[in-house]
C-alpha cells in the first residue's frame, strides 16, 4: 500500500518560486499564477501510475515527475484550479486515500540569522539556484519533512513579504528553505512559512 507523504495544493505560484522550479525541472513549465498541485509518495516506483492517472483525467500538464532513492514525487499544474482539483481527485481515488491522508508536516530547523556576514554569504551562493543572499541582508532557513513541503512554505512566504527566495529543497530526505532580504520582511515571511506547515509562529 503506497504512503502518501504529501498533498500539496497551491492557489498560485508566486513568480520567483516558479521561475526557482524553471532552474531544474524537466518537464513542462509552469506560469506565474497558475495552480499546481505537488504529492509526494512512498514507494518511489508508484509514482509512474498515479502520473498515468493524473495526465489522462484532466488538461493538467506535468513539471515534475522523479524518483528517488525512496520516493517518488509528481507536480501538475493548469491556467484552470478546477482542472488540477479533478485530477488531483483522480489521483485520490486511484489511491483509494483522501488529502487528510498524507504526512503533516514537522519542522525540523527555523532560524533566523541578522546581519549576515560576507563570508557566510559567499559559502551560501555557493551552490543556489535563486537570488543571492548578500552581506549584511537576513537569512531565515528552515528544514523540514516530507520534503516536498518546502515549494509549500516558500510559496506562502513569498505570498507575504519582499523577500529574496535563495534556495528552496523539495525532494530528498528532508527541504529545506533559504530566504533573504530586510530584516522585518525576512521575518514576516519567516512566519508565514512556518504558518503554511502547521507550526507555531
Amino acid at each position: 500500500m503506497a504512503e502518501l507523504r504529501s498533498f500539496i495544493f497551491l492557489d498560485q505560484l508566486q513568480p520567483q518560486t516558479m521561475c526557482y522550479l524553471g532552474t531544474w525541472i524537466r518537464g513542462r513549465l509552469p506560469r506565474t499564477n497558475m495552480a499546481a498541485q505537488i504529492i509526494e509518495i512512498a514507494p518511489g516506483l508508484d509514482i509512474e501510475p498515479l502520473t498515468d492517472v493524473a495526465l489522462k483525467s484532466t488538461e493538467v500538464q506535468a513539471g515534475i515527475l522523479v524518483v528517488e532513492r525512496q520516493f517518488g514525487y509528481l507536480e501538475i499544474h493548469s491556467r484552470s484550479t478546477a482542472e488540477v482539483h479533478a485530477a488531483s481527485d483522480a489521483v485520490l481515488q486511484a489511491l483509494g486515500a483522501t488529502a487528510a491522508d498524507a504526512t503533516k508536516p514537522q519542522i525540523l530547523a527555523s532560524e533566523l540569522i541578522t546581519r549576515l556576514d560576507h563570508q557566510h554569504a559567499f559559502l551560501i551562493n555557493r551552490n543556489k539556484l535563486g537570488s543571492m543572499a548578500l552581506p549584511g541582508e537576513s537569512l531565515f532557513v528552515l528544514e523540514m519533512q516530507p520534503a516536498s513541503y518546502a515549494i509549500l512554505a516558500t510559496n506562502e512566504a513569498e505570498k507575504a513579504a519582499r523577500v529574496k527566495v535563495v534556495d528552496y529543497r523539495m525532494i530528498g530526505a528532508t527541504g529545506r528553505v533559504y530566504l533573504a532580504g530586510m530584516e522585518a520582511d525576512v521575518r514576516t515571511a519567516g512566519d508565514a512559512a512556518v504558518a503554511a506547515l502547521g507550526g507555531a509562529v
